[in-house]
């Protein structure tokens, strides 16, 4: 694998301040992205939606608990795919399904309007896991990625296990 070039720091100074400058600017517009979801249009849910959960059956509007505002997620956080592989935390588990996701709502009184719905790439922003790896010399390792001949690469997600599929290990 060849490295990216060496050269005197203010060689890189100059290079990171032209990268912090896109940095920046893709802030600015993941921001305007912000200002138009605000406004998007939205639908009512005409259904009276129950769930199933440890203390019981919760209606959707209960999941609000007063609240305007209620984002559900699907998630694979470190926690949960990480947690329940620990040998001194046995019995902490996680049922994540197959994939991760995000629904957000708004709720006017009795009124529930879905506003946001994500899944996959859309929703890692979220997570700390991908945000770090973005930020470092190698990235993902995956073949979408535009890196440098000679890098590491893989198929999207191939590398990475939920907690319950990686082999069994004493530590």
């Amino acid at each position: 694998m060849k490295l990216p070039q060496i050269v005197p720091s203010e060689d890189w100074l100059a290079a990171h301040q032209k990268l912090l400058a896109k940095e920046k600017e893709a802030t600015r517009a993941r921001d305007a992205l912000a200002v138009e979801r605000r406004r998007q249009p939205m639908v009512l849910i005409d259904k009276d939606y129950v769930f199933e959960g440890p203390t019981g059956k919760a209606r959707l509007l209960d999941m609000f608990d007063g609240r305007c505002q209620l984002c559900c997620s699907t998630s694979c956080s470190p926690l949960t795919s990480t947690a329940g592989r620990q040998p001194d935390a046995p019995g902490l588990t996680t049922d994540q399904g197959e994939t991760f996701g995000l629904s957000v709502f708004l709720r006017d009184a009795d009124k529930i309007c879905p506003t946001y719905f994500m899944t996959s790439r859309g929703v890692e922003a979220l997570g700390p896991t991908w945000t770090f790896l973005d930020l470092t010399p190698l990235g993902r390792k995956e073949n979408w990625e535009d890196s440098p001949a000679g890098y590491p690469q893989t198929p999207p997600y191939e590398w990475w296990r939920r907690h319950d599929e990686y082999k069994a290990t004493v530590t």
